[in-house]
């Protein structure tokens, strides 16, 4: 027998890893053919799904002839990659969205802030495509550049004028989905907007922003941009880009609706309703208001050469200063403290403490910290200018008596007349429309009378009373703003003024000056207490009130997203 007609061995040992198992068909042509790893084997029985009788067929359906595979038996082996006996592909939850999409979000009927506020507060996925836009003349579509330009000047003024953050990014993104720039993320810090707009998945972001330079209190120009936004918003009006340019240049070029030498009387008004609140008679009022004039104009003098709001503010809380003490030296049996304090009440910064408190609790950490940080150096820059006056009025003997009593709460009726005097005072300073002035005025009565019967009649705490009148306040400034489709600032910030800390801040400031540290810190955490007290009741009664309006749709209370408790980490 030759070597070739040898038989090969039997054994296990001798086959080939790679010999074919006997029983199993040798490949048609003798080549080596490959197969997909994800094709069905020969001979293996695949059952076709069904969804009912009308079987209808999608993309994603088998072919013809081609069946799904059968579950395997309970008694067979199974392969780690095998399908769990419970799991079906066909009765399986939907991974992916629906061919029909997830169900729109109705914010039909809504006011633009609310609308807004909620569509911010949404995933990019899940908010509402903007209606076509009428509001361009080709049917291309308005340059995107333009528009980000438009809207960031909008939120420029809006953001000067001392609006809130949040109201400033609605107010940009209600601007950018009124010409069908849905896919837009605003950016709002206390100097910075930016805006960014991503018109696909695939396609670049186009970035704008502009610096904030310059700050001015204007409500009256503050209501005209929140008008713009307004007609921008509404879908049966068509405005296009050059018209809502004309307006916004009006809306800059406007002069304000007061005259210098008003503002100056208003500035006087103020102090002098100060110093009827806290307990001063007539000789004080008019006291006060020529020590709050004289201040006004010597902080305008300041700011005509340049000098920051830091000396402006110090040398303008120096006249009433100056004032209370030549009474006290001049032995004139008059309250002089509450002339001081007529004049503190013209210079705390209640704008800029509501505006920073709204931005902390409403998640703009950077914007609320800045503002606060510009409300310590004003608060500090108006101690520096009534400490050094103080200090000479000590060096010279004015007996200023820290635990005089002032607004006992005797006259009540003379206290409503000066706390609604020194909000109208307070809106003619603050530049609001004449129409919002008589509103303003009743509202800061009305916050008084709260105060007063729960501190004085029911003889509650000076904070809780405080936190209770301003939720009222921003409670009916909400609803204002609301009816008039307008910024809930000139309802609220002029209102709150009764309610400013200024007795507590003077008999601060004057244990200083006497060499009491500790009472005189005690009385300014009193008065920092009261401001935090104003803030928050401020921006709680505009939370009550979006609580429990009925409103449809995603900005309701049920809708309104908002960011959960971390619960500490």
């Amino acid at each position: 027998m030759t070597e070739a007609e040898e038989p090969k061995p039997q054994s296990d040992e001798a086959r080939s890893a790679f010999r074919q198992p006997s029983g199993i068909a040798a490949s048609i042509d003798g080549e080596s053919s490959t197969t997909s790893e994800f094709e069905i084997p020969q001979g293996l029985a695949v059952q076709r799904h069904t969804g009912s009788e009308s079987e209808t067929t999608s993309e994603f359906s088998l072919p013809d002839g081609l069946e799904a595979p059968q579950p395997v038996p309970a008694d067979a082996e199974g392969s780690a990659f095998s399908m769990p006996s419970t799991h079906s592909a066909w009765t399986a939850p939907t991974a992916f969205t629906p061919a029909s999409g997830f169900p729109a979000v109705s914010l039909t009927d809504v006011p633009w802030q609310d609308r807004m506020r909620a569509m911010l507060r949404m995933p990019v996925a899940e908010r509402p495509a903007p209606e076509p836009s009428q509001k361009h003349d080709d049917e291309t579509g308005p340059a995107v550049p333009r528009v980000l330009d438009l809207t960031l000047r909008i939120g420029e003024l809006l953001l000067a004028g001392g609006e809130g953050a949040e109201d400033v990014e609605a107010a940009m993104f209600a601007v950018c989905r009124s010409y069908g720039l849905d896919r837009c993320e605003p950016n709002v810090t206390f100097t910075l907007l930016s805006i960014s707009h991503q018109p696909s998945l695939v396609d670049d972001p186009v970035t704008a922003s502009r610096t904030v330079r310059r700050r001015g209190t204007d409500y009256t120009r503050l209501a005209a941009v929140f008008h713009l936004v307004d007609d921008l918003s509404d879908p049966d009006t068509n405005i296009s880009l050059e018209e809502a340019y004309r307006r916004l240049a009006e809306i800059r070029r406007n002069r304000h609706p007061y005259p210098t030498w008003v503002l100056t009387v208003a500035s006087g008004l103020l102090a002098g309703g100060a110093s009827l609140l806290v307990g001063g008679g007539l000789t004080v009022f008019f006291a006060a208001m020529f020590g709050s004039m004289l201040g006004d104009r010597l902080a305008w003098l300041c700011a005509g050469r340049g000098l920051p709001e830091f000396y402006q503010f110090a040398v303008a809380a120096m006249p009433p200063a100056a004032m209370g003490v030549a009474l006290t030296v001049t032995h004139v049996d008059v309250k002089a403290s509450a002339v001081i304090t007529g004049g503190l009440f013209a210079l705390l910064p209640g704008r800029a403490l509501v505006a920073g408190v709204q931005d902390g609790l409403t998640g703009f950490y950077i914007t609320a910290a800045a503002r606060l940080l510009e409300v310590m150096y004003f608060f500090v820059s108006i101690v520096a200018g009534v400490l050094v006056v103080l200090y000479f009025g000590v060096q010279l003997g004015a007996e200023l008596n820290p635990d005089a009593a002032l607004g006992t709460g005797d006259e009540p009726f003379v206290q409503i007349f000066a706390s609604m005097l020194l909000s109208l005072a307070f809106a003619i300073l603050l530049q609001q429309e004449r129409s919002t002035v008589l509103a303003v005025t009743l509202n800061g009565g009305v916050a008084w009378c709260v105060f007063g019967a729960m501190h004085y009649a029911g003889d509650i705490s000076p904070v809780a009373s405080t936190a209770a009148a301003a939720g009222l306040v921003g409670l009916f400034g909400q609803l204002m703003s609301r009816y008039r489709f307008a910024s809930a600032l000139p309802y609220t910030t002029a209102a709150i003024g009764p309610l400013l800390p200024g007795s507590a801040t003077y008999f601060g400031l004057l244990g200083i000056a006497q060499g009491e540290v500790d009472s005189g810190l005690l009385f300014l955490s009193n008065a920092v207490a009261l401001a935090m007290a104003i803030a928050i009741g401020v921006n709680l009664g505009g939370e009550i009130s979006r609580l429990f309006l009925k409103v449809p749709g995603a900005a309701s209370a049920a809708g309104r997203r908002a960011a959960k408790r971390t619960r500490g980490f």
